[in-house]
């Protein structure tokens, strides 16, 4: 039912549990106890007799018999008390009272019992021990004051009872404080086990979203050239052979398109390559495995890195973008509305993207239609529409019959807008055009919500 003082650390014995005790060395030192309590109530139990005319060997045996009681004292700790109570007027189960009171005091019995089992056990040893000084011949003849007696049998009872019951009450606070302490390491772990997972999914959506990002990136660089070097491929093939000096001048323009198209792609490689050296001489001078959590803030700071490094495009250069297509052959008007602001360059940016891509789909899928791009400076936002007609039904000449789509230009626009805190709207018109219309907030200036998209 409960442990000694140097058996309560709770620590796992080196052999198996025998009956109720949990360790082999418990038997023996309960053994140990028990035997020399019988010792003690035998040969108490001897003097008894001699001194009351009892017969000394039952009374031995008895006694004896009492004193080993003390092997059950983990069991039964109150059964060692009451039977330590029943022979104290036969002056002897002293050591078994208070070891057994030590017992209980370790046990997590209430403590209103402990009070009690020590009340009795004191009150016991100060009568036995007041009637053994009363019989005292000695002390007779001598002149003592009658409080000596009583506080003499009062001082020797406290200092039977009290000293085991105050260690097993230490003993008791210090096994409570260790199984706490281990129940909060325990819950420590727990939580750092759900920490590491939580940072491992973190991780895991960082390494997504770069991803992402990077793939937007590409998508953006390459879709738009790529088509409108499609588009002016197709048609030098068309005016090759009727007008040499448009057909030079296509060429040009393809080459150019190429160019520009090998800058972006260079700048977004060298900012991945920058990132990357970084992470490697920190993984080369740590020699450790990067931790969930690290992983997780390390993708982080790329995602931010990436999108600081690269100097993205501006929108003052919507109106080149707007006269690429034109050398096309697409029919674009561009209208800017209010005055131009310094917004961040992210949300510049993006709006760059919007209409780009808005652009490379009607290259794609509207080939011949007229587009309009407005732009509009408002007040902490900036505001893109991108409208077209409906397809022509035979097209330009020269124009291609249909460019390869993935699918994710209107995906990749819709999440880079809404990256920004901004609004993104699409889709087909009645008249059969299609319409691109996103408001990105400038958090940078104003935290003014995003409001609804352009008015078609």
């Amino acid at each position: 039912m409960s442990e000694s003082g140097a058996e309560s650390t709770g620590e796992a014995g080196p052999g198996g549990a025998v009956l109720w005790w949990e360790r082999r060395r418990g038997v023996l030192l309960d053994g140990a106890l028990a035997l020399a309590s019988a010792i003690e109530c035998v040969v108490q139990s001897a003097v008894f007799a001699g001194r009351t005319g009892l017969p000394v060997v039952p009374t031995a045996l008895f006694g004896g018999l009492a004193g080993s009681v003390l092997l059950v004292r983990r069991r039964w700790p109150l059964a060692v008390i009451l039977v330590a109570i029943a022979v104290l007027p036969a002056q002897m189960g002293m050591g078994m009272a208070a070891v057994g009171l030590y017992t209980l005091a370790t046990t997590e019995v209430p403590r209103r019992i402990i009070g009690v089992m020590a009340s009795m056990v004191c009150a016991g040893t100060a009568l036995v021990t007041f009637l053994l000084i009363e019989q005292d011949a000695g002390l007779r003849e001598q002149p003592i004051p009658m409080w000596f007696k009583p506080f003499v049998a009062a001082l020797f009872a406290v200092a039977i009872t009290l000293p085991p019951v105050l260690l097993g009450m230490y003993v008791r606070a210090r096994r409570r404080l260790v199984e706490s302490l281990r129940d909060r390491a325990d819950g420590l772990e727990r939580e750092l086990g759900l920490l590491a997972e939580r940072a491992e999914e973190r991780a895991e959506w960082a390494r997504g979203e770069e991803r992402r990002r990077i793939a937007r990136e590409m998508h953006d660089v390459v879709a738009h050239r790529v088509s409108l070097m499609v588009v002016h491929a197709a048609a030098l093939q068309a005016v090759a052979p009727k007008d040499p000096d448009k057909a030079a001048k296509n060429a040009g323009l393809v080459a150019d398109m190429g160019r520009q198209a090998l800058t972006e792609l260079r700048t977004m490689l060298g900012v991945l390559r920058t990132e990357e050296k970084p992470r490697e001489a920190a993984g080369a001078a740590g020699g450790e495995q990067e931790s969930a959590a690290d992983a997780a803030a390390r993708l982080a700071e790329i995602a931010a890195a990436g999108r600081r490094g690269a100097r993205g495009p501006r929108l003052s250069e919507v109106a080149s973008l707007v006269d690429q297509s034109r050398a096309a052959g697409m029919a674009v008007e561009l209208s800017v509305e209010g005055d131009p602001r310094g917004y961040a360059a992210q949300v510049e940016s993006t709006a760059y993207r919007v209409v780009q891509e808005a652009l490379t789909n009607v290259h794609k899928h509207a080939a011949g239609a007229a587009a309009r791009v407005r732009l509009a400076h408002r007040d902490g936002e900036v505001a893109v529409q991108v409208l077209n007609e409906a397809p022509l039904g035979g097209g330009q000449p020269g124009a291609p019959a249909a460019l390869p789509s993935g699918g994710n230009g209107l995906l990749g626009m819709r999440e880079r807008v809404t990256a920004l805190g901004g609004g993104f709207v699409s889709g087909p018109l009645d008249g059969g055009g299609f319409r691109v219309s996103a408001v990105i907030p400038d958090r940078d200036r104003s935290p003014a919500a995003p409001g609804v998209g352009l008015a078609s």
